[in-house]
């Protein structure tokens, strides 16, 4: 089930319109890609979002393997996270 919800997140984002999202959702949009990246989430936010951590691999952020591709997203989605003022 949770795959489907990321891989329904990848069409979404395929979409520039990164503007009509609302903060949880960019949220949830930017840490996905985390997510299938293998990062072990810290906050109780996250961990209940993606599950308990089972299978990740990587504590720090700065050590999740991501693609140019997957940090263009990651980078899209904060200026629009900023452009909105969302919390962080």
């Amino acid at each position: 089930m949770l795959r489907l919800l990321i891989a329904l997140s990848a069409v979404v984002l395929a979409s520039p319109a990164y503007a009509r999202f609302p903060c949880d959702e960019l949220w949830g949009e930017r840490n996905a890609v985390y997510f299938e990246a293998g990062y072990c989430f810290k906050t109780d936010r996250a961990i209940r979002a993606f599950g308990y951590n089972e299978g990740c691999r990587y504590n720090n952020i700065e050590d999740v393997p991501l693609s140019a591709r997957d940090r263009k997203k990651i980078a899209e989605i904060q200026a629009q996270e900023r452009a909105n003022s969302c919390p962080r």
